[in-house]
């Protein structure tokens, strides 16, 4: 392939493409007519002397090469991006970016009201996206740029990422008023005395909560293993299930129904949750990404909110 007689556009196309699986949902998204981007790809498909895409129903299937060429594409599309905005003075008032981040519910919960809160009167027409990203995807999602930051428990990750500590939390036990358990002394054993609720977006595999009590040599029953918090609040209000989850979350949601809920401690030592702020090395030589991080640090170094 002669780099110098290749369209780079065509790249950012296979991208798009490869994101959303989709031609119709990759032309709106490019701002391109349909056939403008069904012409990008068989150039490309011309150049690589592969199909690239395969169609599956409605879906496009990457091929093996695809998928192999991936992750070097969008390093490549980030490097470019990277060298335009380098030098550039990123004025936050006038800007209308869309940036995003990667965070999990309970996060988003918390740290999010007090992030746009902060955000909106110096920035009101910049855009954030909040989205799940899987655990063993963060550091290529970030060297992609596909995810501009990632707030989420203490990962290893890439030695091309960076991280940050900005919270941590410990763990406590949200339970009905009523609940029987209070008639007893509270501890380890009146906690194992009941059926647990555990929160996950895994299909398998302990809780926080689980590897603690293990490491003691104790073991809860689970009773429900649910995808998120709102779903297992509601399980616990009909049920004498108990519902553990990060201190800070706890006293939320009961201070917003204090004739409902009551918070309890772990009653077993628990190790504390860190939670860091990931970026990419080559992420802060953009102003705006430099901007954003300045904001994220001072929101959620200067709340408690993320103590999650």
């Amino acid at each position: 392939m002669n780099l110098a007689k290749t369209d780079l556009n065509l790249f950012v196309v296979f991208d798009v493409i490869y994101q959303e699986g989709n031609l119709t949902r990759a032309s709106e998204r490019l701002h391109l007519s349909q056939p403008a981007v069904s012409h990008a790809l068989a150039r490309l498909r011309e150049r690589f002397n592969d199909p690239l895409f395969e169609r599956s129903g409605k879906h496009m299937v990457p091929t093996p090469l695809a998928k192999a060429i991936i992750e070097r594409v969008r390093l490549a599309l980030a490097e470019l991006e990277s060298t335009f905005s380098e030098g550039l003075i990123f004025e936050p008032s006038h800007s209308s970016r869309q940036f995003t981040l990667a965070m999990r519910d309970l996060l988003e919960a918390t740290a999010l009201p007090a992030l746009m809160s902060h955000i909106q009167p110096q920035a009101p027409g910049i855009q954030l996206r909040s989205v799940r990203q899987r655990r063993r995807d963060l550091s290529a999602t970030l060297r992609a740029g596909s995810v501009d930051f990632a707030a989420d428990v203490l990962l290893p990750v890439a030695s091309d990422i960076d991280h940050q500590r900005i919270g941590e939390q410990q763990l406590a036990v949200l339970l009905k008023r009523d609940h029987p358990a209070l008639t007893q002394p509270w501890d380890a054993d009146t906690y194992l005395g009941w059926g647990h609720i555990l929160v996950s977006s895994r299909p398998d595999g302990p809780g926080v909560e689980d590897l603690a009590l293990n490491r003691e040599g104790l073991e809860r029953r689970i009773a429900l293993r649910c995808q998120n918090y709102y779903a297992a609040l509601k399980v616990a209000a009909e049920t004498g299930l108990l519902l553990t989850l990060p201190t800070d979350y706890a006293h939320q949601l009961a201070q917003e129904q204090p004739q409902q809920w009551l918070v309890k401690p772990f009653p077993v030592a628990a190790a504390v949750l860190e939670v860091h702020l990931y970026w990419h090395q080559k992420a802060l030589r953009d102003p705006a990404l430099a901007w954003l991080q300045q904001q994220i640090l001072t929101v959620l170094q200067e709340t408690r909110l993320t103590r999650v």
